[in-house]
C-alpha cells in the first residue's frame, strides 16, 4: 500500500527522462512483509517482547558483573561489554520498528536512516571483534593458566575492548560513507524494518554502488579471518582440555568455554544466513524472518546462554536477588 502510493508520486511526468527520478533524497519508506494492521500490531508486540527480554537479560548481566566482586575478572569484564554491545545492537533497530508498526507509519528521514545504518554497522563489526577477543581470553585461560593473570592484565583487557570498538567505528564510518554517496532513484522504498545496506543498494541508479560492494567484500573477509581465529583458539582449547587427567577439571574448563562458543555459533550462523541467502526483488516472509534471526535473536538469547550455562553467573544472580529482597523487606 505505502509502496504503491510512493511509486505513483515518484513516476516521471510525460516527456521527462527516467533520470528525473534522480532527486535529492529526503527520506525512505520502510515496508515490512504485510500491510495488514492486525499483522503489524502482532509483529510489534512480538518485537516488544523480544526487546524487553533482551533489555532485562543484558541489564542483569551488566549489573551483576559490576556489583559482585567475585566476577571482577577478564572473562566477565568482556561479558559486561558484550552485554552493553547487545543492548546497543537491538536498540538500534527494534524500538523504532515497534513505533512504526503501532503508528502505522514507516517513513524515516534521510539523517535518521544514515544514523541507524551507521550504528547498526558499528554494532555488528564490534560484536564480531569482541567475540574474537573473548575467544583469545578463553584460549589463554585454558592453555596458559599459570600465566593468565600476567597476560590478561587490566591494560590488555582495556586495549582489547578499545580495539574492538575502534574497528567497529572505522567500519561504520566507511560503510555509511560508501552507502550514502551513491545516487538513489525511483520510489525510495526499503523492504525492511530498518535501514539495511543491502536494501539501500537496490535503489542505486547506476554502478556507483560498486565501491560499497568492494568494501562489503573486504569486511566479509575480515569477518572470515575473525571466525578462523576463533576456530583456531577453540581447537587449541579442546585439545588442551581433552588432555586433562581430571574429569572435574575438564568439566570446569568446558563450563567456562561452552557459553562463549554457543554465543559465537549463534552470531556467526545467523549472520551467514543473511549473507548467503540469494537476493530477492520481492521479499517474502522467509526473508523477513531471516533478518529477524540475525538482528534480534543473538542479543535476546546471549544473556540466557551465559546465565544458564555458567554456575558463577547463576550464583551471583541468586545472591543479588536475595540482597534486593532482604533490602525491600527491611
Amino acid at each position: 500500500m505505502y509502496a504503491h502510493l510512493l511509486l505513483q508520486s515518484a513516476l516521471p511526468l510525460e516527456g521527462e527522462k527516467s533520470m528525473t527520478n534522480l532527486t535529492t533524497v529526503s527520506g525512505f519508506l520502510l515496508v515490512t512483509f504485510s500491510d495488514n494492521p492486525q499483522v503489524e500490531i502482532l509483529q510489534a508486540s512480538l518485537f516488544l517482547v523480544f526487546y524487553l527480554v533482551a533489555l532485562t537479560g543484558n541489564m542483569l548481566i551488566i549489573t551483576v558483573t559490576s556489583i559482585d566482586h567475585s566476577l571482577h575478572s577478564p572473562m566477565y569484564f568482556f561479558l559486561k561489554h558484550l552485554s552493553f554491545l547487545d543492548l546497543c545492537y537491538i536498540t538500534t533497530t527494534v524500538p523504532r520498528s515497534i513505533c512504526h508498526s503501532f503508528m502505522h507509519s514507516g517513513t524515516i528521514s534521510l539523517w535518521e536512516c544514515i544514523l541507524q545504518c551507521f550504528a547498526f554497522v558499528i554494532c555488528c563489526s564490534t560484536e564480531m571483534a569482541m567475540l574474537t577477543v573473548m575467544s583469545y581470553d578463553r584460549y589463554v585461560a585454558i592453555c596458559f593458566p599459570l600465566r593468565y593473570e600476567i597476560i590478561m592484565d587490566t591494560s590488555t583487557c582495556v586495549h582489547g575492548v578499545l580495539a574492538a570498538w575502534t574497528s567497529g567505528l572505522i567500519s561504520g564510518v566507511m560503510h555509511t560513507a560508501a552507502t550514502f554517496t551513491i545516487h538513489f532513484c525511483g520510489p525510495h522504498v526499503l523492504h525492511q524494518f530498518f535501514c539495511d545496506v543491502t536494501q539501500l543498494l537496490k535503489l542505486s541508479c547506476s554502478n556507483d554502488y560498486i565501491p560499497e560492494l568492494g568494501l562489503s567484500a573486504f569486511m566479509a573477509i575480515m569477518a572470515f579471518l575473525c571466525s578462523i581465529s576463533i576456530g583456531l583458539s577453540y581447537i587449541n582449547i579442546f585439545s588442551t582440555v581433552l588432555r586433562m587427567p581430571s574429569a572435574e577439571g575438564r568439566a570446569k574448563a568446558f563450563s567456562t568455554c561452552l557459553p562463549h562458543l554457543c554465543v559465537v555459533i549463534l552470531f556467526i550462523s545467523t549472520g551467514l544466513f543473511e549473507f548467503l541467502r540469494p537476493p530477492s526483488d520481492s521479499p517474502t516472509v522467509v526473508d523477513f524472518l531471516l533478518t529477524v534471526l540475525y538482528t534480534i535473536v543473538p542479543p535476546t538469547f546471549n544473556p540466557m546462554i551465559y546465565s544458564l550455562r555458567n554456575k558463577a553467573m547463576k550464583t551471583a544472580l541468586r545472591k543479588v536477588f536475595k540482597e534486593r529482597i532482604l533490602y525491600l523487606f527491611h
